[in-house]
C-alpha cells in the first residue's frame, strides 16, 4: 500500500476493522448502481451527480479491460433502440432500450475443440489499464457504454476519497462469456477435459492479469473484487463437487496473491452459493457480496453462523427499496444492521440498486444507516 491521503485512509481503516470483524467508528457502506437509477438522480441533484460522493460512500469497485482480445466493438446491426455489438470476447450482444438486461445472441465458440484455439491478448497489455475504449464488462451491462475511460484515469478520480478496490473474474464468470452458459454447463458432462483445459488457461489469465493490475495501481489499490456468479436463486448452477474440483484452485491462488499484497477480496456471487461458503472460510477470503434476499438469504442469520470466519457485503432488499414505504425501508435498514454487531458487515444492496428506486427511497435508506449505523450501535 502506498501512501494514502487522509480521507481515503480513514475509509480504508473502516473497511479493514470490519473485514477483521471490528467495529470501528461506523458501518462502511459500498453500492452498485444502474443507469436508470443514476439518470432519476441527475434529473433530481444535476448533471455532475456522482453517487459515491453524494453519499459518502466508502469503497469503489474499478475494473479494468478483461476482455480476451482488446478491440472496438463491433456493430453487427442497429435499428432504433437496439444494437448489437460483438465484443472482445467474440461475444455477440443485443441490446433494447431501456430493458435491464442485455441478450447473448452467440458466442465464437460453439464446440469443444475450438476452447484450445481461443486466442487470448496479453493479459497484461498496458492497454487494459492505460488506454480508453471499448470493453464488454465495462460496456455491456443495462446500458451500453462506449469508449471508456482509461482505468487509470478513473482510478485517479477516486483514490483520494475512497478505498478503491480493483477485479477481476473467477474462471466461470470468464468462461460463460467465452462460450455461453449452455455449453459451460453442458461441456462439464460431456467434454470435460477439454473444458477443464480451457479453465485452466483462463484461470492463469486472470492471475497473470491480477498481478498486472496490482502493478498498474501502484498503491493506490486497498482490495479486490472477484466476480464469480455460480449460482441462482435455488442453489448452485452445477454441483459444490464440481466447482472445488474446477474452479476452487483458482480461486485460492487470486486470493493468496490478492493478500500477498496486503489486499483486501470480497466475492460477489449472485444467487444462493451456501453450499460452498466453508470452501470461502478455508480459502481465507474475506467477504461475501452481495447476499441476495430474493434468493432467500438472510445475513442476520448468516452472521451468527460465520461471525469472526466470514464478513459480509450486502443483502438490503431492493424489492423493498423498490417499494417505496418509507417505514419498511427503515425497518429493513435497522433489521439488517443487526449484523454489524461485533464488525463483519457492509451495508449494500442486494446487488444493485435498480431504476425502479426512487432516488428519494435510497436516500432515507442511507440517512437510517447514518442514524443507527454508527458504534456502539444503539437498534434497540
Amino acid at each position: 500500500m502506498g501512501i494514502q491521503p487522509p480521507v481515503a485512509r480513514k475509509k480504508i481503516e473502516r473497511m479493514r476493522r470490519t473485514l477483521a470483524h471490528q467495529e470501528g467508528d461506523r458501518v462502511p457502506v459500498g453500492e452498485f448502481y444502474w443507469t436508470l437509477f443514476l439518470e432519476q438522480c441527475k434529473a433530481k441533484w444535476g448533471t455532475d451527480f456522482d453517487p459515491y460522493r453524494y453519499f459518502d460512500l466508502d469503497y469503489v469497485v474499478i475494473t479494468p479491460n478483461m476482455d480476451p482480445r482488446i478491440q472496438p466493438f463491433e456493430i453487427v446491426r442497429e435499428d432504433g433502440d437496439e444494437i448489437v455489438v460483438k465484443t472482445g470476447f467474440g461475444a455477440t450482444i443485443r441490446r433494447s432500450g431501456k430493458k435491464p438486461m442485455p441478450h447473448f445472441e452467440a458466442f465464437s465458440i460453439t464446440r469443444p475443440e475450438q476452447m484450445a484455439e481461443f486466442i487470448f491478448d496479453d493479459p497484461a497489455d498496458s492497454r487494459r489499464f492505460y488506454g480508453a475504449g471499448d470493453d464488454q464488462l465495462n460496456g455491456v451491462g443495462d446500458a451500453l457504454g462506449r469508449n471508456i475511460p482509461a482505468w487509470e484515469e478513473r482510478v485517479k478520480g477516486y483514490a483520494d476519497d475512497f478505498a478503491v478496490f480493483g477485479s477481476v473474474c473467477e474462471p466461470f464468470e470468464y468462461l460463460w462469456r467465452c462460450i455461453g452458459s449452455e455449453n459451460a454447463l453442458y461441456w462439464m458432462a460431456t467434454d470435460h477435459e477439454a473444458l477443464a483445459a480451457f479453465i485452466d488457461r483462463i484461470g492463469e489469465f486472470m492471475l497473470r492479469h491480477a498481478q498486472a493490475q496490482i502493478d498498474a495501481g501502484k498503491g493506490r489499490l486497498c482490495g479486490m473484487y472477484l466476480w464469480g456468479d455460480v449460482a441462482y436463486v435455488n442453489g448452485m448452477l452445477f454441483g459444490a463437487a464440481r466447482w472445488r474440483e474446477l474452479f476452487k484452485p483458482h480461486v485460492k491462488a487470486l486470493i493468496d496473491l490478492f493478500h500477498r499484497h496486503g489486499l483486501m477480496v470480497i466475492y460477489h456471487g449472485c444467487g444462493n452459493a451456501t453450499d460452498i461458503f466453508e470452501d470461502f472460510v478455508d480459502m481465507g477470503l474475506d467477504a461475501y457480496n452481495p447476499l441476495e434476499a430474493k434468493a432467500g438469504l438472510d445475513v442476520v442469520k448468516l452472521k451468527e453462523r460465520y461471525a469472526g470466519k466470514l464478513a459480509f457485503c450486502g443483502n438490503i432488499d431492493v424489492r423493498v427499496l423498490e417499494s417505496g414505504d418509507p417505514e419498511a425501508i427503515q425497518r429493513e435498514v435497522r433489521y439488517k444492521l443487526r449484523a454489524a454487531r461485533g464488525g463483519g458487515w457492509i451495508f449494500q444492496s442486494d446487488h444493485s440498486v435498480s431504476g425502479g428506486v426512487t432516488p428519494e427511497s435510497y436516500a432515507l435508506a442511507i440517512e437510517t444507516l447514518r442514524e443507527f449505523g454508527n458504534y456502539p450501535l444503539q437498534l434497540g
